[in-house]
């Protein structure tokens, strides 16, 4: 439990710093004299912390997994720190002024908050069977949702007043400070009570090539999707040359997967039905999720009229049901032990909930809103973890880490995939009935695309003070966003679709039990 605790707290402080990070942007800004390139804060973290899932997964299943977990957790606190001291030094060699300074610190934090995610459902794997895992990872809804809502405000709090707690050094540096007395204490948790957790199956050296390859692929896919599409639109030559790069780079990446003998993923596992639907239906979810929280401030501040404060406010209920249901269905899963009932039925509260979202009309209510966000969040609360419970349940150990990292990625990369295409879908909506202006100006909205990219890994951004819109503009971005959760209603209903498909083992009691319809893949062998 004490292991556990600690692997809580390291990923308390990777979930966190995603959204503590959006109210200290505004005045990072005004220090750094960065405003042309403050979405790359939050793309740095989002590219390091997704490319590099599933070498973390690898990894875990190669070397001990307290190794990589200190590790993750070094790198992420040495990045915090870095970023902390951003521009305190002025203009350095190679790492430029202190905006570009706090672009590339970002990367690095990126590096460790990847393997922060990743290791801790791998861990709690290893720390309990699957009959009892469930209980256990309904806790990890509990952290993501409590530090939504504590994010946002401490960064606030710490941007604010920070000066006055440590004079002379300012607010926003502490935003990243506060990281490294919580890092310490989960480094202690995590040296001093975890066993090492060495994998089974023996030791196999990381396949070099398919991880290069895996990176050069994800890497500029990445940045394609983040790049802003008012400038460089889906067909544009920067935005084509970064997508053929990836297309190669994949390509050739499970070229070399299947043929070696020790690759990043092992393509057989591809052939488990748990394994393959179960993935898909992540990946969807996954988007359908972004596309609930970025797109809801816009409505309550451009729609309903309201302060950024109260439209960060009304995500609260959508945190408060994840982490409602993430609780409720572990608790039962690990009394009962039927999982698959949970993902379908949160799936349907998911959509029924997304419907009274695209209907809403133009003099809806806040608090009607803070109802149906409520809801969706207990329908979304059942559906990740149980996701990841059911790949961990139908695979071999000496595959868990591989197989979990998966699961986290695809359902990551499906939301950047969904944030990118949502955008557009809102930047084109709005372009039919609104002139450009009134779509970038700062009463009515930032950039389309600028709030995707931030909001993915920062938490939303909204504008400072209510808006006082016209009839025409309310009506166009309730038009658009009412356009956008339709759009995230077939998402859900496409993974829905996908968990039907996932067929529901028995819970094992043990990690070393393996179950007669699992796919036996012998580490060494080829994919």
């Amino acid at each position: 439990m004490l292991t556990f605790a600690g692997i809580l707290l390291a990923m308390f402080l990777g979930s966190l710093d995603q959204t503590i990070v959006s109210t200290a942007l505004p005045r990072i800004v005004a220090d750094l004299h960065g405003l042309d390139r403050f979405t790359w804060v939050a793309t740095a973290y989002l590219v390091a912390s997704t490319t590099l899932v599933p070498i973390y997964g690898k990894l875990a299943d190669t070397y001990s997994r307290r190794t990589i977990e200190v590790t993750a957790v070094c790198i992420f606190l040495t990045g915090s720190m870095l970023c902390g001291l951003a521009g305190e030094f002025g203009t350095l060699p190679i790492l430029g002024d202190g905006m570009s300074q706090l672009i590339i610190f970002r990367g690095i934090q990126g590096v460790g908050g990847a393997g922060l995610f990743a290791l801790a459902f791998i861990i709690i794997a290893d720390l309990f069977p699957p009959s009892e895992r469930g209980k256990y990872q309904g806790f990890t809804g509990a952290v993501f949702g409590t530090s939504s809502v504590l994010g946002p405000f401490m960064g606030g709090l710490l941007t604010d007043h920070g000066t006055n707690l440590i004079p002379g050094v300012a607010g926003w540096r502490l935003v990243f400070y506060v990281n490294l007395p919580l890092g310490a204490l989960a480094l202690w948790f995590i040296l001093t009570q975890m066993p090492a957790l060495r994998p089974r199956g023996g030791r196999k050296h990381l396949d070099y090539p398919s991880a290069l390859l895996l990176i050069g692929g994800l890497v500029p896919l990445m940045i394609a999707l983040q790049l802003n599409k008012a400038v460089y639109g889906w067909l544009s030559p920067v935005t084509l040359t970064f997508l053929a790069v990836s297309l190669v780079a994949l390509s050739l990446f499970v070229v070399r997967s299947l043929g070696c003998e020790n690759p990043v993923l092992h393509f057989g596992l591809f052939k488990n039905r748990v394994f393959r639907s179960a993935n898909v239906a992540l990946f969807l979810l996954g988007g359908a999720f972004l596309g609930i929280v970025i797109f809801e401030p816009l409505f309550m501040v451009n729609v309903v009229g309201v302060s950024a404060t109260r439209a960060g406010v009304s995500l609260i209920p959508l945190s408060l049901g994840v982490v409602l249901g993430s609780m409720i269905a572990g608790q039962m899963v690990s009394r009962f032990g039927h999982y698959k009932y949970w993902m379908l039925g949160g799936g349907l509260v998911v959509m029924a909930s997304l419907s009274f979202l695209a209907t809403m009309p133009l003099d809806v209510s806040y608090h009607q809103v803070l109802l149906y966000l409520g809801l969706c969040g207990i329908g979304l609360g059942p559906i990740m973890p149980l996701y990841t419970l059911a790949i961990q349940n139908s695979i071999e150990p000496q595959f868990l880490g591989q197989a979990t990292s998966a699961s986290q990625f695809f359902r990551q990369i499906g939301g950047a995939i969904s944030a990118a295409v949502l955008g557009t879908v809102l930047t084109a909506s709005l372009a039919q009935v609104l002139p450009p202006s009134e779509i970038s100006s700062p009463t009515a909205s930032p950039t389309a695309h600028s709030e995707v990219r931030s909001a993915i890994s920062e938490g939303p951004t909204v504008p400072t003070s209510p808006t006082t819109n016209s009839p025409e503009v309310r009506a166009a971005f309730s038009h658009a966003i009412s356009r956008i959760y339709f759009c995230t209603i077939f998402l859900v209903a496409a993974g829905w679709i996908a968990t039907l498909f996932v067929p529901e083992l028995p819970l094992r009691k043990s990690h070393m039990v393996r179950h007669p319809a699992l796919v036996e893949l012998k580490p060494g062998t080829r994919s």
